[in-house]
């Protein structure tokens, strides 16, 4: 109703300054009969009442869809046509909308070959790295470790690359199942031994053999493995300690991930798990990419999980995993 009168009021208004100057030019031609002009002007209005009550009566499903929002495209088709006006807007969102399906029916498809190219290229750039591990894992002397060393960062970014090509398809690509947190955490330190050991740091896992939960093996396995790369990133002091803590909290599960490094700054902990997002500490460390805590924070939501971070300058981090 609303909508309606504030489309018809122009010709509200306009049609009451007509008779206003209608009357005005009988009055000034000597006509004198005032009940007469009243009763003109009376008979004029009731047809103009009756002319916009007819009209809303006829438009009103038509005013009502422009008034409230759509909830889903099925109400979007079921729309009055008892007018030209409404069959006519009709028409132009109809034809309006295949053109926007037509167009993103073409980016899903581009951004899906792009996907799939992005996979295939990883999984290709895999076995050369494969290749010169195998070639390299039996010699001590520096150069071959130094080699050793930008092969796994190699590898880490690699995966990062095909974790975050894969997010978007999260829903085909997971497996949810009971599991060991205790046997998750040792799986997953262990893979990262040769980062520990360059690193002066050492793992101190405090996991109950009991404690399970519910999630997907391979995407929380990537998950801590961003959470102790970062850990050992940021721990520049050598022969500290990262504790692996695990615990319930009331009808749920907690892994607890606290190093000794260097803190967060407080003004950048609300924005730690925005993408790209390096902060001050990023300032000072070149192999920060932003990118590890917000696909850290992207799978957990994913996952049903929840994740909270707490630190203290020069004293360290600590990052919960609820499940």
């Amino acid at each position: 109703m609303k909508l309606f009168l504030r489309e018809q009021f122009p010709l509200i208004l306009f049609y009451i300054v007509q008779l206003f100057i209608i009357t005005i030019v009988y009055w000034l031609d000597g006509y004198r009969h005032l009940t007469i002009s009243l009763y003109a002007a009376l008979l004029s209005s009731c047809l103009l009442i009756s002319y916009l009550v007819f009209r809303y009566i006829t438009n009103r499903s038509f005013y009502k869809r422009l008034e409230n929002p759509l909830s889903s495209m099925d109400e979007f088709m079921n729309v009055d046509h008892s007018t030209p006006l409404a069959v006519s807007l009709h028409e132009l969102l109809t034809s309006q909308f295949r053109h926007y399906k037509t167009d993103l029916q073409d980016y899903s498809r581009k951004l899906d070959g792009h996907i799939q190219f992005i996979n295939q290229w990883v999984h290709q750039m895999k076995t050369p790295i494969s290749v010169i591990h195998l070639m390299i894992q039996d010699k001590d002397e520096s150069p071959y470790t130094e080699i050793g060393d930008e092969l796994e960062r190699l590898r880490k970014g690699l995966e990062m690359v095909l974790y975050i090509s894969r997010l978007n398809t999260f829903d085909r690509d997971f497996y949810v199942e009971t599991l060991s947190l205790e046997k998750i955490v040792r799986s997953v330190s262990s893979a990262q031994k040769r980062l520990f050991i360059r690193k002066h740091v050492f793992p101190m896992i405090e996991v109950p053999e009991n404690l399970q939960v519910t999630s997907d093996e391979k995407w929380l396995s990537f998950v801590l493995t961003q959470l102790i790369t970062n850990a050992i990133r940021y721990t520049i002091h050598e022969n500290r300690k990262i504790y692996f803590r695990g615990f319930t909290r009331g009808i749920h599960s907690v892994l607890e991930i606290q190093d000794e490094g260097v803190g967060i700054p407080k003004s950048d902990l609300p924005r730690v798990f925005d993408p790209y997002f390096t902060g001050e500490n990023g300032r000072h460390f070149q192999e920060s990419t932003g990118m590890g805590l917000y696909l850290t924070k992207q799978i957990c939501e994913k996952l049903g999980h929840r994740i909270e971070i707490e630190s203290t300058i020069n004293k360290g981090t600590i990052v919960r995993i609820i499940f």
